[in-house]
């Protein structure tokens, strides 16, 4: 069960990887390669079908690696096995972590300035979703400006079930959030 040529760093860890146990084969790929596919992937949220393939590949290829699973095995249930949300559930994860931190007051100003709660919006009506922390999506005209933070996020954030929006720590809420990806 050989590589494909493209993914070089995996190539050069599988050596390692056979030779090592399996938490520290998991953590080694973890650094090396989960660790970039996580980083800034917020920004990836919206991007095309065939881009979001070439980064699950990467993905793919590394749960391959980890568990010396064959090409023709189907991989769904080796990225449950060990815990690994698909790309496109990643990017939704980070996306809605932001957002979560957001709502609490702890992420950058920078990003709170981009998102503003309904209830904050001045109307010259009590509405209904102003005792509900939702977020206001901001109308957009493009894809591009759909795939924005500010459009984006608050889109997500209000779509998640009104439970998890309420979790106490933001540990709380990572935990039930990736078991509400796993299971929608």
């Amino acid at each position: 069960m050989g590589l494909p040529p493209r993914y070089p760093r995996l190539r050069q860890l599988r050596p390692t990887a056979k030779s090592l146990p399996v938490d520290a084969a998991k953590t080694l790929i973890q650094v090396f390669i989960s660790n970039r596919l996580d980083y800034c992937n917020a920004a990836l949220c919206g991007i095309t079908d065939t881009l979001l393939r070439k980064l699950q590949s990467v993905q793919n290829a590394a749960a391959r690696l980890l568990t010396q699973t064959g090409r023709r095995e189907h991989i769904t249930p080796v990225l449950r096995q060990l815990h690994w949300l698909p790309v496109s559930r990643r990017i939704d994860f980070k996306l809605a972590v932001l957002m979560y931190q957001i709502s609490r007051g702890l992420a950058p100003t920078y990003l709170q300035d981009r998102c503003r709660l309904a209830s904050e919006v001045s109307s010259g009506r009590r509405l209904r979703s102003a005792s509900v922390p939702t977020f206001v999506v901001p109308r957009t005209s493009t894809k591009l400006g759909d795939r924005s933070f500010a459009a984006a996020g608050p889109r997500l954030w209000n779509s998640l079930p009104w439970p998890l929006r309420q979790a106490e720590t933001l540990t709380t809420f990572r935990r039930q959030l990736k078991t509400f990806l796993f299971s929608d």
